[in-house]
């Protein structure tokens, strides 16, 4: 009698129960990476400034930085709540030039004309940039590449070709450019303050989070009843008047309205966005990631002026190394996380 061959069902592995574990893993640590990956660069970076330039280390040089890191600061506030949308302005260093300009021109009627003024004027502006985006349907990038060249010749025209410089003429507003409170700038307690109503706006509001739904699909958002034109010049509008406070507050510090600032203020703050997490595609993004992809930007700036021997110019190419390598690793890591 033959012997049968006995066969026996296949074992159960634990493999496929492994495999949703490690890709929830993999598409966690992705996130992170793309959340806090700024912020570790930054760690590193100022823990080698430190350790190689002893000037570095104080507490004036570190106050310095955020004073020069405020303006910048409130642009990249701005574009962070565009990019997230999906769009782009690139208006916002014209309206950081003629904010400055208009507030040194509106001082002469006293500190709340100051600031009113140049806010009221780019918050206008800003309107005209949602309209035409939201209702009109027109690309962001050329709507609001018309606002720059706008509102540059707008600066030019009421400073006469830029041959005009106002002064301020008003004792209070210039005192809030120049005071402090602990050692740092008012204008760095006051990018704090907004940086953090802005975080909470970004995510625990209504209007926080569609940002986020009109960035990953404005169809679908409109379908879940999000006011999508009303969103998106809502945050076109806060971009310009942060850009034209940044001015504002710049111009209190220098005591004039300098005409010949802001060209390329608005690929800085692009850049420091990107770099600080937010996808240029919209859909994901913080406002803590901004904050240190501007610190980032503004210490590299820092330490090239420690090393003496480099030119400013070496902070461009920098920061073009870092957006090409977080632009680089964006990819990728959205890539893993599709995969897994």
């Amino acid at each position: 009698m033959t012997q049968g061959v006995v066969s026996h069902p296949p074992v159960p592995t634990t493999s496929g129960a492994a495999d949703p574990r490690r890709a929830d893993r993999t598409d966690r640590i992705a996130g992170l990476i793309q959340r806090q990956g700024a912020a570790a660069v930054l760690a590193v970076v100022v823990l080698a400034g430190a350790l190689a330039f002893p000037e570095f280390r104080t507490y004036a040089n570190a106050a310095t930085i955020l004073v020069t890191a405020a303006p910048p600061m409130l642009i990249a506030l701005g574009m962070t709540f565009v990019i997230i949308t999906g769009g782009i302005d690139l208006s916002v260093g014209s309206l950081y030039v003629l904010g400055g300009v208009v507030a040194a021109y509106a001082s002469q009627w006293g500190l709340p004309a100051a600031f009113a003024v140049p806010l009221l004027l780019c918050g206008a502006i800003g309107v005209v940039n949602g309209a035409l985006v939201a209702y009109a349907r027109m690309a962001p990038f050329i709507v609001t590449l018309a606002a720059l060249l706008g509102a540059r010749g707008l600066m030019r025209a009421v400073t006469d070709e830029g041959s005009t410089t106002y002064l301020v003429r008003n004792d209070a507003f210039h005192a809030f450019g120049n005071g402090s409170l602990l050692g740092l700038g008012y204008p760095v307690w006051l990018a704090a303050a907004l940086v953090l109503a802005g975080t909470l706006v970004l995510a625990r509001t209504r209007f926080g989070n569609a940002v986020f739904a009109v960035g990953g699909s404005a169809d679908a958002a409109s379908l879940m009843g999000v006011a999508v034109r009303r969103t998106r010049v809502t945050v076109y509008v806060l971009s310009a008047v942060l850009a034209g406070l940044a001015g504002t507050i710049n111009t209190a510090k220098l005591g004039s309205g300098v005409t010949v600032l802001g060209t390329g203020m608005e690929l800085d703050a692009i850049a420091a966005v990107v770099i600080g997490g937010t996808l240029l595609t919209g859909g994901a993004g913080s406002v803590g990631g901004t904050v240190a992809g501007v610190l980032l930007l503004a210490v590299v700036q820092n330490l090239i002026n420690q090393v003496g021997t480099l030119n400013s110019n070496w902070q461009q190419v920098v920061s073009g190394v870092f957006l090409a390598a977080v632009v680089v690793a964006q990819t990728y890591l959205n890539r893993l996380r599709r995969v897994t």
